[in-house]
């Protein structure tokens, strides 16, 4: 039967490992999604000749490009690992260093189960009524947080991907399955390719048959909810703690303690712009390459209660790099727990935003940017600590 509507509680999101991972333990479902959009557009070029008012053909001379983004609750780091970013526990690795060095991305799906049955629960044994969405060569282009006042922390990633496609009829199964893998989804199409060729990679095809095995496609593990004891449901506003001491000197209101400014929100954008790279004889892009210089943005929006002393031709003339700037969120427990932090390093304060007017209160809105080194650069990078500490898609915590 057709399903009349798809709600949220019928959609899991999946990440996978690599392009070409198929088994369910290479894949993974991120936590507290909150949205997931995805397009794609085709870009021809019309074929025309004298003696005919009407274009004969019209072909694709460059790659589509699927765009995919999706936003999620801020957590303990789990989510960020399967990205691909890397979860420093000593803040000392650099958090998109997994990003500059990834050549291939990595393939997402969209799992929908039957209308009015939730994802997050075991399927009805041999239902076929499930049907996957798949995003694939995906490559990450922004990661952006915000918190603020009043609302949950909240990640948002974009990504450009290669290839989309759609499977129809997966069948659930909550026993064992074929390849020796237990529990899962069988059916699901991969949606990694190959660039050269623009085909499927064969070992993602259904019904494939190889290397002793008959390929089921990519194997999805079983939804679930993602809770525990050492799970954070979401993190509050209010469990923030901010280090905005070492700008204090380049700022007009007081950064130093529990002073004038009053925090409202706090949004960390960290930019990645690719550039797809063609050669002839392919159909699609064999790279996406990350544009240099990365430039991540830091913007603090307060209330102002007071000033402090400070001249803008003092700062001119004494321009210091700021050594760096830290958010830690707090778990809503009663244990207080650090759940994940970010470090900002060797920044500069761009610009000072006064607003003042009859009604709201006086704001202060402040701009930050710093320039990310090498993936290891210890001086000039974004940082970042999640207190999840078990291994997602084999990417583990870093402790050196």
């Amino acid at each position: 039967m057709a399903k009349n509507r798809v709600i949220y509680q019928s959609d899991a999101l999946y990440a996978s490992k690599s392009v070409d991972s198929t088994g369910r333990a290479d894949h993974e479902q991120l936590r507290r999604v909150q949205s997931a959009n995805y397009s794609l557009n085709i870009t021809r070029q019309d074929v025309n000749q004298f003696g005919q008012l009407a274009r004969m053909e019209a072909i694709i001379l460059e790659a589509p490009t699927v765009s995919f983004d999706m936003s999620y609750y801020l957590g303990d780091g789990f989510n960020e690992q399967a990205l691909q970013f890397l979860n420093s526990s000593n803040l000392n690795g650099g958090f998109i260093s997994g990003q500059i060095a990834s050549t291939s991305g990595q393939n997402f799906y969209i799992l929908t189960a039957p209308e009015g049955v939730d994802a997050n629960f075991n399927p009805s044994e041999g239902s076929t009524a499930y049907n996957t969405i798949g995003i694939g060569n995906a490559f990450l282009t922004d990661y952006t947080l915000d918190a603020s006042v009043g609302s949950i922390p909240t990640v948002s990633v974009s990504f450009e991907g290669t290839n989309m496609n759609a499977t129809a009829g997966v069948s659930g199964t909550t026993g064992a399955v074929n390849a020796g893998l237990t529990g899962g989804y069988s059916g699901v199409e991969g949606v990694g390719i190959d660039p050269t060729l623009g085909t499927s990679l064969v070992n993602q095809k259904v019904g494939h048959t190889g290397v002793g095995i008959t390929g089921f496609g990519a194997m999805l593990p079983l939804g679930i909810q993602g809770t525990g004891s050492d799970i954070p449901s979401a993190l509050r506003p209010g469990d923030i703690t901010l280090s905005l001491g070492n700008a204090d000197g380049d700022a007009f209101v007081d950064l130093s303690g529990d002073g004038s400014a009053h925090v409202q929100s706090v949004a960390i954008s960290v930019p990645m712009a690719r550039t797809p790279i063609d050669r002839l004889g392919s159909r699609f892009s064999f790279a996406r390459v990350v544009d240099f210089p990365i430039t991540p943005t830091l913007a603090v929006s307060a209330i102002v209660s007071d000033s402090q002393s400070a001249s803008l031709t003092e700062i001119i003339n004494d321009d210091q790099f700021i050594d760096n700037l830290q958010f830690t969120f707090k778990d809503s427990d009663t244990s207080n727990t650090p759940r994940a932090s970010y470090k900002l390093t060797n920044l500069k304060l761009d610009s000072q935003s006064f607003s003042s007017s009859i009604g709201p209160n006086k704001t202060v809105d402040l701009n930050f940017s710093l320039s990310i080194g090498g993936p290891n650069d210890p001086v000039n990078n974004v940082f970042f600590s999640g207190s999840n500490t078990s291994a997602v898609l084999g990417n583990s915590v870093h402790t050196a």
